[in-house]
């Protein structure tokens, strides 16, 4: 629930915006769309639930962040990208890089919640630290590949909301 206001503010925006299916300006859409996508509906039938639960405060403070996000990201893309997305921007090198990144984001933080999930057996309880992959290298290449995943996105989308984005990511 804490990630569905970005996949709802930024499909909204796709569907209403002024400039928002011209050109190519739909490939960042889809981009978006495909990550909350996954942490909206896939991602979260895939977990165990958490007993514990979690509090308040800290869902209030993502839906709030993810409304303010998704609302610029999809408010620029709808509504300032007029002429920014045509064939010259696929040529781009920085476009590429930025799809090959995110991409690469996205197969990192895939596999890494794969592997978190799968940690430890039904009916185990207890600490444990996962091996192999990143997890060698990082603490959390989850979220690592959430970072390099928002690079990707801000250098192909090159406007100041994503590069906020990648800054608070």
């Amino acid at each position: 629930l804490m990630e569905l206001p970005s996949f709802l503010v930024m499909a909204v925006f796709l569907l209403s915006g002024q400039h928002s299916r011209s050109g190519y300006a739909w490939v960042p859409f889809a981009l978006w769309l495909f990550h909350y996508a996954n942490r909206c509906f896939v991602f979260p039938l895939r977990m165990r639930q958490n007993p514990r639960g979690m509090p308040l405060a800290i869902a209030l403070m993502a839906i709030s962040f993810n409304l303010v996000n998704a609302f610029i990201n999809g408010w620029w893309l709808a509504n300032q990208s007029a002429g920014r997305f045509g064939p010259e921007w696929l040529a781009r090198p920085r476009v590429w890089i930025g799809l090959i990144l995110f991409a690469d984001g996205l197969c990192i933080n895939w596999i890494s919640d794969h592997m978190l999930i799968n940690l430890r057996k039904r009916g185990e309880s207890g600490y444990t630290l996962p091996r192999g992959f990143l997890f060698e290298y990082v603490t959390a290449p989850n979220l690592l590949g959430e970072i390099v995943e928002w690079l990707g996105f801000a250098l192909l989308a090159w406007n100041l909301p994503a590069l906020c984005f990648f800054a608070w990511t």
